[in-house]
C-alpha cells in the first residue's frame, strides 16, 4: 500500500527530455507515476528547444523550458568556460524567477546544469538531488592535461554541492560508499521501466545491447569481442540499439572487422521491450554506469546478463553465475568467452534467464516508489 504526502507540487530538472537515455526514461516513470498518484509535476528543462519527449509522458505534466541551451551555444574545450558561465548566469536568472513564481514544495536536481544552481535560490521549496551515475563519473574520462585537472576539480566539487541539498540520492549501495562524510546520503535504485508478463526467447540466435554510442558505453569493446563469437558462431548476430556521437566511429570498426554481416547498429526504439523479448542474451561494456537501466528491462524479460562490473550499478543487479556474469572491467577475451559460453550451453541460458525473471520484482515499480513517497514524508 503506497502512502500518500503532503507535499503534492513538485518539479524535476534535467537538460532535456528528447534523448532516448535511461536518465530520461527514469524521469518519464516517475514523473508519470506521481502524476497519476495524486501530484502535480512540473518538468524544467534548458535544451529542449522545441523537441518533443522522446517517452511519452502524462498530458497534464506541465513542461517548462528555460530556453538556455548549453548544447547549442558552448564548444568543446577549454573556449568554452566563459561562455558556459554567461549561460550558468542566465539559468539562474529564469530557474529563480520560475521558482519564486510557482511555489513548488519540492524541487529535485537530476544533477545536470542546474545542479550547482538550485541550492543558492531561496524560495519556499525543499531541494533534493539525484545522480544518475557513479561517483567517478568525472575523472573516468580519462582526460589529461588541463582537461584532466578541470575534470578532477569538477570532481571534488560534486560532492561540495551535494552537501548543499535537503537529500542527495544515488542509485547504489556501493556508489554510496564512495561519498564518504555526506550525512544527507540515501540510496533509492531505479525501478524497472516496465514490467513482461512474457519470457525473451531464449532461442533465438541474437545478442542485444542497448545505451547511447559514446564514450561510457564504450560499444568498440563488445564489437571487438563480437569478433572472436563470430568466428566460432557465424551464424550469431549482435544488435546495438542507441543514438549517438559515435555511430560513424562504430559502424566504421564494423566494417573494418569484416562484421557489417553480423553486428547491426539499430536506431533507439520506444518499444524497447519488444527487443528484448526477441533475442537471447543481454550485453554491456560500459565503462561506468549509475544503475544501468538497459540491465533492469532486460532482467524483466528474463534474459541472462552479462556486464563488465564497472563502477556502479551492475554488481547490483547482476548475482554472477547466476542470473548472469560479471566480467572484469575492460576484459575483451572474457567478454567474448563469457558469450561463448552462453551461446554453447542452451540450459545455461534458460536456467539464467529465469533468475532473472524473478529477481526482477526487487525493482518493481512500486517498490521503487514507495522509497521516494517515505523520503518525501520523512522532508
Amino acid at each position: 500500500m503506497l502512502k500518500t504526502v503532503s507535499h503534492k507540487k513538485i518539479a524535476f530538472c534535467i537538460a532535456g527530455t528528447f534523448n532516448s537515455g535511461g536518465m530520461e526514461r527514469v524521469l518519464a516513470n516517475k514523473a508519470n507515476f506521481l502524476q497519476d498518484n495524486g501530484f502535480d509535476v512540473t518538468i524544467i528543462t534548458t535544451d529542449q528547444d522545441g523537441r518533443p519527449p522522446f517517452y511519452k509522458l502524462n498530458p497534464k505534466i506541465q513542461l517548462v523550458d528555460l530556453n538556455i541551451n548549453y548544447f547549442k551555444n558552448i564548444k568543446h574545450g577549454l573556449l568554452k568556460a566563459f561562455p558556459y558561465l554567461f549561460l550558468q548566469f542566465n539559468n539562474y536568472k529564469k530557474l529563480k524567477a520560475m521558482l519564486l513564481e510557482s511555489n513548488f514544495d519540492i524541487v529535485v536536481s537530476m544533477f545536470d546544469h542546474e545542479a550547482f544552481l538550485l541550492p543558492f535560490i531561496k524560495d519556499s521549496s525543499i531541494k533534493i538531488a539525484e545522480i544518475h551515475f557513479s561517483r567517478f563519473k568525472r575523472i573516468q574520462y580519462g582526460r589529461k592535461g588541463l582537461l584532466g585537472i578541470i575534470d578532477y576539480g569538477r570532481y571534488k566539487l560534486d560532492k561540495w554541492i551535494a552537501s548543499k541539498y535537503s537529500k542527495f540520492i544515488v542509485l547504489t549501495n556501493e556508489d554510496k560508499g564512495y561519498w564518504i562524510g555526506l550525512d544527507n546520503i540515501e540510496v533509492i535504485p531505479n525501478s524497472n521501466s516496465f514490467n513482461s508478463n512474457e519470457m525473451a526467447d531464449l532461442k533465438s540466435k541474437s545478442v542485444i545491447a542497448v545505451g547511447r554510442y559514446d564514450y561510457q558505453k564504450r560499444f568498440d569493446h563488445l564489437i571487438s569481442a563480437w569478433k572472436f563469437v563470430h568466428e566460432k558462431y557465424p551464424d550469431w548476430q549482435l544488435y546495438i540499439f542507441g543514438q549517438g556521437e559515435d555511430h560513424n566511429k562504430l559502424q566504421n570498426q564494423i566494417k573494418s572487422l569484416k562484421l557489417s554481416d553480423t553486428v547491426f547498429l539499430k536506431s533507439a526504439v520506444k518499444d524497447v521491450k519488444a527487443e528484448y523479448l526477441k533475442c537471447s542474451i543481454m550485453a554491456l561494456s560500459s565503462r561506468y554506469e549509475g544503475l544501468p537501466m538497459a540491465l533492469l528491462e532486460a532482467q524483466s524479460c528474463g534474459l541472462p546478463l552479462i556486464s563488465y562490473a564497472c563502477k556502479c550499478g551492475p554488481s547490483d543487479i547482476i548475482i554472477d553465475g547466476i542470473n548472469g556474469y560479471l566480467i572484469e572491467d575492460g576484459n575483451i577475451l572474457e567478454l567474448s568467452n563469457k558469450l561463448v559460453q552462453l551461446i554453447e550451453d542452451e540450459n545455461k541460458r534458460f536456467e539464467m534467464g529465469t533468475k532473472s525473471k524473478e529477481l526482477a520484482h526487487r525493482f518493481d515499480e512500486n517498490v521503487i516508489m514507495s522509497k521516494w513517497l517515505k523520503l518525501f514524508n520523512q522532508i
